[in-house]
């Protein structure tokens, strides 16, 4: 798939366990996936773009794809955790849902219908993907409470919007009333 994102992801974190074997280290940890919610940082990043792309009309057709989604701060609230909690072990997967593109693009549509979103999936030969399952039990074990993909999807385009990454569109009203 030449995906080198996350190959260098995998071979770093195989690379992490193996030091901490041969170092006698206790290493923990947190695998997120693609992470949403208010951006901390001003410019964009690769799991940014993963929405900007359907809001401004870049993107034509959605993939026939999955993607598991998790909130910016349950991300952070996972890692205090791990690091406070003396008996955290292992690897932990941090992640409220999967979803399929599909659904992605039908939530943005909702809460902005006013953006250019793609409706047609770009592959309608095949059947549409399943999602698959996240376990992350061991996160909840230790009292994370993920944030609902809906709430990260609309506060990913509100953070968008405030920082300028994304236009807001003008009322309907207004273009009407201009054109009268």
């Amino acid at each position: 798939m030449q995906n080198w994102y996350c190959y260098a992801k995998t071979v770093a974190e195989k690379t992490a366990w193996e030091e901490a074997k041969e170092k006698g280290v206790d290493l923990v940890v947190v695998n997120p996936v693609l992470v949403l919610g208010p951006l901390l940082q001003p410019t964009i990043n690769a799991s940014i773009i993963h929405i900007l792309k359907y809001l401004t009309g870049s993107a034509k057709t959605y993939a026939n794809s999955v993607q598991a989604y998790v909130h910016v701060m349950d991300v952070a609230l996972a890692h205090i955790l791990v690091y406070e909690t003396p008996s955290a072990s292992g690897r932990y997967l941090c992640g409220e849902s999967v979803l399929h593109r599909g659904d992605v693009v039908e939530i943005l549509a909702k809460f902005f219908p006013e953006y250019p979103i793609p409706s047609k999936c770009s592959d309608e030969v095949n059947p549409r993907v399943k999602p698959y399952k996240l376990t992350t039990q061991k996160l909840q074990d230790l009292g994370v409470e993920f944030t609902p993909v809906k709430q990260c999807l609309y506060e990913t385009v509100k953070s968008l919007q405030e920082k300028g990454h994304l236009p807001v569109p003008k009322p309907q009203e207004d273009s009407i009333k201009i054109q009268s």
